[in-house]
């Protein structure tokens, strides 16, 4: 590999790190450095298997102005590009030495046919010269088109567009010549339609928010999160909170709290693992997530006339509502009930409930086992 190629690979694997790939993606303590400077990530897969990423762009060139990217156009610093041949090259070489498992490949937008084009021979050179049979995610940029979304779905294991904002008015803010619906839904659409023609079913599609940078709510960002689910089939939201960056129109912008994406997330299992619906969850006035608790346990603690819930009796559905409780203790607590009753808090603790957080809310046998209430 050539130093330049190396050098490449160092600053556009840096311009790549505010892309999200995984839960682990994206943050100083998860990046991994080996010997050459290369970024490498680790991420975990659809099937829960954690393996390590080559995450970086084609380029970062750009002729979009988003108030708040780090590769806008009229922000000055280097610019450079990899060739299909080049970046190929490279992640073979990586892979045959053990450094990566997989692809996460982005880039900025400079005329968005022409790089959708580069970046799909980029993968068809990795698929078919290297013959790499391992995951790919896939970016697709705004402004794609159908054939381009096409040939992304037969080539990557995962596929995905960044919606940046809630809806368009949000999305006018940060990013004003984008169009929300064209250049970025429908792609997402296109892209549920070919993975249910192709029934491939290790095909999935996500996207990603910067929270924070267009002063939009919760409210928002979990009624379109929603919206995701039910409509379009996606696999994941991901929330990436809003960080200024210098020489942009956003540098002197309040930063997120990485709390607020916290509770984003924990907002975002419910919907998708514990069986809440938007509807379900509690904001506050100003529409966003309460900080001083979580999702969860702020609608047991709205909701009073559901609880306690007699941890014995119980389908599944009502221990999912129960704070300290998840799915595999759910799991854990109903293969328990056919071996004998629930009777102690350290029941649930052994089988990995957070039984001080459930024992408010639950009867054990008939009784409320004691507890300390909490300051909340």
């Amino acid at each position: 590999m050539s130093v330049d190629t190396r050098q490449k690979i160092e600053v556009l694997g840096r311009s790549a790190q505010y892309d999200l790939c995984g839960e682990a993606c994206g943050t100083e303590a998860s990046r991994v450095r080996d010997d050459l400077g290369r970024w490498i990530y680790p991420a975990v897969l659809p099937d829960g298997k954690r393996v390590c990423l080559l995450k970086v762009l084609l380029t970062n060139a750009c002729e979009n102005n988003c108030y708040y990217c780090a590769n806008r156009a009229s922000r000055n610093f280097r610019r450079i590009s990899f060739t299909p041949e080049e970046l190929a090259y490279a992640f073979d070489q990586m892979h045959r030495k053990g450094l990566v498992e997989g692809l996460f490949l982005s880039s900025g937008v400079c005329n968005a046919a022409r790089t959708m084009d580069r970046m799909i021979a980029t993968v068809e050179l990795v698929r078919r010269r290297y013959a790499f049979p391992g995951y790919v995610h896939l970016k697709i940029l705004p402004g794609a088109t159908f054939a381009h979304v096409e040939r992304a779905v037969q080539l990557a294991n995962r596929v995905s567009v960044n919606l940046e904002a809630p809806n368009p008015e949000r999305l006018a803010r940060i990013a004003p010549p984008k169009d929300f619906t064209t250049h970025l839904l429908q792609p997402l659409h296109w892209a549920r339609r070919l993975i249910e023609e192709s029934k491939r079913g290790s095909v999935s599609q996500t996207t990603q928010f910067v929270v924070g940078a267009a002063d939009e709510t919760d409210r928002e960002l979990l009624s379109t999160t929603a919206q995701l689910y039910r409509e379009i089939g996606l696999a994941r939201v991901y929330f990436s909170a809003f960080q200024p960056i210098a020489e942009t129109p956003l540098e002197d912008h309040p930063p997120t709290s990485p709390l607020r994406e916290h509770r984003l997330y924990q907002s975002d299992f419910l919907l998708r693992q514990y069986g809440f619906t938007f509807e379900d969850l509690v904001f506050d006035e100003s529409g966003n997530l309460p900080g001083q608790a979580d999702p969860k346990l702020t609608w047991a603690q709205a909701h009073p006339e559901c609880f306690p819930v007699e941890v014995n009796r119980a389908s599944r559905e009502e221990l999912l509502r129960i704070p300290g409780i998840g799915p595999t203790s759910a799991s854990r607590i109903l293969k328990l009930r056919r071996e004998g009753k629930v009777r102690e808090l350290s029941d649930l603790r052994r089988i990995g409930a957070v039984a001080h957080r459930a024992a408010p809310f639950v009867l054990l046998n008939g009784q409320q086992p004691p507890f300390q209430l909490s300051l909340w």
